[in-house]
């Protein structure tokens, strides 16, 4: 870098001189005199006392003054004074002082006359701020020169020449505002040809360069020549290829949006002209998981062929969770109309109070085995399917898993086996009697063992027809089973009871040759409860065994095979025995 303003030609900067360094456009060690315009007389801000050059001289080679920095009025704001040639001279030559403006206030209080000035402009058209201003609120000498203001050419005798219009010299400093950082130009190699020059090759500056400057491309221009760039044909081929992607990527996409938003689903006709496979619907799934299921089974042609004809369905017939035997390229309306049934379902319910002869011939119908093979699983497999530990094995039980396959829906898949059933059924039932807690209630019912809570809960689903039912039924069981009653002598004479040993559900049967039939199942003929459940009761029943009515309910009957009533007394119930007994001829005939 150069030193402007110092000398006759350029010299480099040396760390021994007083103004070494640049501390930008607010500094100031590197303030240069102020020069007037035009040969203006100098102005003087503080007089010359000989203590600054000899105060100056006690700081180490090398090293800056250190004075307290503070913020200056801006320029052109307050009158400046006039300066001796002398003191300018000295300054000029690096002598000035530049410390001890705080330590002198008594030297600050010689102020000379002002002098009206008028506004001074340097050779780039910019205010000096020269004009003026109150010396009294002037605390420094420099405070608002500009230290890289271009001097006038002719201003006094001895001036140093203006170093900015030299060839070598760097572009004049841009004001505060104006500085930013630009990246230099690479300038490409020259062509073969000259291209022809623009127009605006010959300014090469920004708005506001005032025209002198090389054009050597710091300015906004041009690089060195005028030569304006070339455009590679690459660059122009991957612009092309990325604005026809962008083209091409949006029409495809406008036409799927356009297609799916007004064009109808893809569909196919029919009942279905492929194999049956199962499909599995998990709980929870909307139209559309169900739609993209089929679809992705070979089912239905898209999911939203499959969401339009489910949506058509009448409210309230809602698509249930489950597996579903359907044929591959069936219609849409075709699969709703099988799946909206839920006997089209592949599953197994066991529904409440249903005896375990039922669940497995439904077992073996579901899963295509020959009839029989279930049954002979359980038996077979009775101690390897996870009974709870109070379930007994008196070898009079008709059955051990009778009363533990719980009642639910069982979806069935194509790894579905009886065993693999039994066990899941198994599993629930000791799970929800856990729930309820029935091993610590056992006692406190007055029963000897929690199977005999299940035992009251299935002849309380048997012979009830509701949960209210269920309550009262489980307070004759109750009443029936203290040692106090001398009315059935203990006995519950529950016509379930038979029919389970005879495997029938029949109403009218002989009556005294079901007390004669000996069985332990038989609670005509034996007194307490038959030794197991007579089926698989539901939570109702069960809810119901451990909460009885508490009314004193000794009998029952059914009137109308629909509605149970109730009563306290053996006479009250002789007398409802007959009207029924009545009624049962006349719909008979007899």
């Amino acid at each position: 870098m150069t030193e402007y303003g110092r000398g006759r030609g350029p010299e480099p900067w040396h760390p021994e001189d007083p103004l070494y360094g640049d501390q930008g456009w607010t500094g100031h060690q590197t303030q240069q005199g102020q020069v007037p315009h035009a040969g203006a007389p100098q102005q003087q801000e503080y007089p010359q006392e000989p203590q600054y050059q000899q105060q100056y001289q006690q700081y180490p080679e090398y090293q800056q003054p250190q004075y307290p920095q503070q913020q200056y009025p801006q320029q052109g704001q307050y009158p400046q004074q006039a300066q001796q040639p002398q003191q300018q001279q000295q300054y000029m030559q690096g002598q000035y002082p530049q410390q001890q403006y705080a330590e002198q206030p008594q030297a600050y209080a010689q102020q000379q006359p002002q002098q009206p000035q008028q506004p001074v402009y340097d050779s780039q058209g910019w205010d000096t701020g020269q004009g003026q201003y109150t010396a009294a609120a002037q605390t420094d000498l420099y405070a608002g020169v500009d230290p890289y203001t271009q001097q006038p050419v002719a201003g006094y005798p001895g001036e140093a020449p203006d170093l900015y219009s030299t060839e070598d010299a760097y572009a004049p400093p841009q004001p505060p505002g104006r500085r930013h950082l630009e990246p230099e130009p690479v300038e490409e190699p020259e062509a073969a040809e000259e291209p022809e020059e623009s127009p605006l090759a010959a300014g090469g500056g920004r708005d506001g360069d005032d025209g002198d400057g090389d054009g050597d491309g710091r300015r906004g221009g041009r690089s060195k020549g005028g030569k304006p760039k070339k455009r590679s044909g690459t660059a122009c081929l991957v612009a092309a290829v990325v604005i026809l992607g962008v083209v091409g990527g949006g029409g495809y996409y406008g036409y799927n949006y356009i297609k799916a938003r007004f064009s109808s689903a893809e569909d196919f006709a029919g009942e279905g002209s492929g194999d049956i496979v199962d499909v599995e619907i998990p709980k929870g799934s909307g139209l559309m998981q169900m739609g993209l299921i089929l679809k992705k089974a070979g089912v239905v042609a898209s999911g939203q062929a499959f969401v339009d004809a489910a949506s058509k369905l009448p409210p309230g017939k809602a698509i249930q969770a489950g597996v579903y035997p359907l044929r591959k390229k069936m219609s849409a309306a075709s699969a709703v109309e099988v799946m909206s049934d839920p006997s089209k379902l592949n599953v197994i319910t066991v529904s409440e109070g249903m005896r375990n002869s039922a669940v497995y011939a439904a077992i073996d119908k579901k899963l295509g085995q020959q009839e029989g093979t279930t049954a002979e699983t359980a038996k077979r497999e009775a101690k390897n399917l996870g009974l709870p530990a109070w379930a007994n094995n008196d070898p009079k039980l008709i059955d051990p898993l009778e009363g533990f396959l719980y009642p639910a829906r069982y979806d069935l898949s194509k790894d579905s086996t009886p065993d693999s059933l039994l066990k899941q059924m198994v599993k629930n039932a000791t799970e929800k009697y856990a729930e309820l807690g029935i091993e610590g209630k056992a006692k406190e019912l007055g029963l000897e063992n929690p199977l005999q809570v299940v035992t009251v809960a299935s002849l309380v689903n048997a012979e009830g027809k509701n949960h209210d039912d269920f309550r009262k039924m489980a307070e004759v069981v109750y009443n029936r089973l203290k040692k106090t009653n001398d009315v059935t002598n203990q006995k519950l004479q529950f016509d379930s009871t038979y029919n389970y040993v005879k495997n029938q559900s029949e109403i009218n049967f002989n009556l005294k040759e079901a007390q004669a039939f000996d069985n332990p199942y038989n609670t005509h003929f034996i007194k307490g409860l038959p030794t197991g459940p007579i089926n698989n009761p539901g939570l109702d029943a069960l809810t119901a065994t451990l909460n009885p009515d508490h009314g004193g309910w000794m009998f029952f009957v059914s009137v109308d095979g629909n509605t149970t009533t109730f009563t306290k007394t053996y006479e009250e119930h002789t007398k409802l025995a007959d009207e029924f007994q009545q009624r049962q001829k006349q719909k008979n005939g007899g």
